[in-house]
């Protein structure tokens, strides 16, 4: 079956590094453009990853790391669902700036391609929406989800169909099932709906 080709259904998916997604993403957080955009285009990401987590995670109290946190748009499905601890990092200050004020606990500016300032065992459950996707975050981040979610804690992630196999994630998920994780749920989820672009959505448990 050949592969969709979703790399130019969105303007920065042609983006390479990460100094020209950061300068996007500063001006994309001009005047809320980008939180009009994601409810223009339809994007499910954030509702349907904290959906899943909400499935399997009863215990309202957790503390979750959302990684990629953007203008919160996770944080605000988590608040819906009652969840109410939880951390969010980003590499665009700008979009931070954005975030409803007292939503998050904590916010910092973070580049998740490197390590994560967090100790290990630290996080009851790590969210990742809309961040592994063209010229983002890599399939090594995962690593240090792992590394920093206790264990029989979950790891909740969107993958963009157009990099799963490109970048190596694919490759990363199967390697991590030897002892780091095991598979809860897997399937390709609607995310942008809107522009025919889906996602693999990922719920893993630590061990």
């Amino acid at each position: 079956m050949a592969q969709k080709d979703v790399g130019n259904k969105i303007p920065i998916y042609k983006l390479k590094t990460t100094d020209e997604v950061m300068k996007y993403y500063d001006e994309w957080g001009d005047e809320d453009k980008y939180n009009k955009d994601m409810v223009d285009w339809n994007y499910t990401g954030p509702k349907e990853t904290v959906e899943i987590l909400n499935k399997y995670q009863k215990n309202k109290d957790i503390l979750i790391f959302d990684a990629g946190c953007g203008t919160g748009l996770v944080g605000i499905e988590l608040k819906k669902y009652g969840f109410e601890n939880f951390h969010g990092a980003d590499l665009s200050q700008k979009l931070l700036d954005t975030i409803p004020k007292n939503l998050y606990q904590k916010l910092e500016k973070v580049d998740l391609n490197k390590k994560i300032q967090s100790d290990e065992s630290f996080y009851d459950a790590v969210m990742c929406v809309g961040t592994f996707t063209f010229g983002h975050v890599k399939p090594n981040a995962l690593d240090e989800f792992v590394r920093i979610t206790k264990p029989g804690g979950l790891i909740c992630f969107t993958i963009n169909e157009g990099i799963y196999e490109e970048y190596g994630f694919d490759k990363k998920i199967e390697y991590l099932k030897d002892d780091k994780w095991e598979e809860v749920e897997f399937f390709k989820s609607d995310y942008i709906a809107s522009k025919d672009v889906n996602a693999w959505l990922g719920l893993y448990k630590v061990k």
